[in-house]
């Protein structure tokens, strides 16, 4: 029997029916904080958490995060203002960006005071929407 390999669109997809399982699972409108919601996503489809930032100046996102899955690519998970969730597939171009962003959130809490990602940040958003991954800010 021959093993099956997830693409890097098999892996979106298993992180979107994640977050619509919490969605469904809120209890009394109440909803996880976003780290535990990512954390949880990452763990049920065996990724791990690259980053987890706060989104500052963008018109419909507050918050971004990452999970890596080795050989089979990366998801990026946005929060919008009213707290849903979206996700998307990273794509090559993208892995600059998520290095940049991955590498802040290791840095000791007093340098990361001292170094803004938000460049990175905006910039990652941009190419998502860019190429269509993403619906474009109304």
């Amino acid at each position: 029997m021959r093993r099956r390999t997830h693409s890097r669109g098999m892996r979106a997809e298993y992180v979107e029916l994640i977050l619509l399982e919490q969605s469904l699972g809120n209890t009394e409108g109440m909803n996880r904080p976003f780290s535990d919601r990512v954390g949880d996503a990452a763990e049920k489809t065996g990724g791990t958490v690259l980053f987890d930032i706060r989104v500052d100046d963008d018109p419909r996102f507050s918050r971004m995060a990452a999970i890596g899955f080795r050989a089979d690519g990366t998801v990026i998970i946005m929060m919008d203002k009213n707290g849903q969730l979206t996700s998307a597939p990273a794509r090559g171009n993208d892995d600059h960006h998520i290095a940049e962003l991955t590498a802040w959130c290791s840095l000791p809490m007093a340098q990361q005071v001292s170094v803004s990602y938000s460049n990175a940040a905006v910039i990652l958003l941009a190419e998502l929407r860019g190429s269509g991954r993403l619906e474009r800010s109304t």
